[in-house]
């Protein structure tokens, strides 16, 4: 029998077996964050998968309009006899089906990882919001302690290896660091958390990385929109010069330089 290709498949350590990998989308912490909002009319998940996520929201909000945006045809299926609207299209290039600021709740767990057009998501996430709304946004923690003493041994960061899915590191301080740059006091943190914690098992994992929350393995953002919003987000690589192309929704060379 031949072996998994380098890079197809995660948690191969011999550490990983004490491992709950559930723990990683952080289900409790969405819980919290969700369980804070007073109402939410309609709610979108951006990479909705198999709709965890939007089932946590009924929980709560059980007459909430539930919408689905999936890039993957057989999890849009799915999907279809869950949740209340699903649109299948690419994050990274297409706009969102959704009139803008008409949105109170936008969810994107473990997806953004994936994604090299940044600027762009943020931008349609922004501007589907209304004033006020959420976003609550989950993604692997780059300055995690295990990727941490990773490094200090010449070990590259699990999460970010070359020959995985993921493509776009992401830690507190540079997240909210991106937010303001790109859209100075748009956005105010309502709430953050980690979890998930190498290699401890699922009940001690949950109690360190509540004690030490950027340094979990996954962290947790609840943001809200503060301000009208004006295409801060897409113009961004172009004001600040990037030598590599973004897409804006309009081409692909928003960059001064070209290569």
């Amino acid at each position: 029998m031949n072996s998994p290709m380098f890079g197809s498949t995660g948690g191969q350590h011999p550490l990983a077996i004490w491992v709950d990998h559930n723990e990683t989308y952080g289900p409790h912490i969405i819980e919290r964050f969700i369980s804070k909002l007073q109402y939410v009319t309609n709610v979108v998940d951006v990479g909705a998968g198999q709709g965890r996520d939007l089932e946590l929201v009924r929980k709560f909000h059980p007459k909430t309009k539930t919408i689905a945006i999936e890039a993957g045809k057989i999890f849009a299926e799915n999907l279809r006899s869950k949740v209340d609207e699903v649109h299948v299209l690419d994050i990274e290039r297409n706009e969102f089906p959704i009139p803008p600021g008409s949105v109170d709740l936008i969810i994107a767990n473990q997806v953004l990882e994936h994604t090299k057009e940044i600027f762009w998501i943020f931008d349609q996430v922004t501007k589907t919001l209304r004033m006020g709304g959420h976003f609550i946004f989950g993604v692997p923690n780059i300055a995690s302690l295990h990727n941490r003493l990773l490094l200090l041994l010449g070990e590259h960061p699990t999460q970010y290896k070359m020959c995985s899915a993921h493509v776009r590191p992401f830690s507190k301080k540079d997240t909210l660091k991106f937010l303001e740059s790109c859209f100075p006091q748009g956005y105010r943190l309502v709430d953050f958390g980690g979890t998930q914690f190498y290699p401890l098992p699922g009940p001690l994992a949950r109690i360190t990385a509540n004690m030490f929350p950027t340094m979990a393995v996954s962290i947790f953002f609840m943001i809200q929109k503060q301000r009208e919003y004006s295409g801060e987000f897409a113009s961004y690589p172009a004001r600040a010069q990037f030598e590599t192309n973004f897409w804006d929704g309009k081409n692909n060379t928003n960059s001064s330089s070209r290569y």
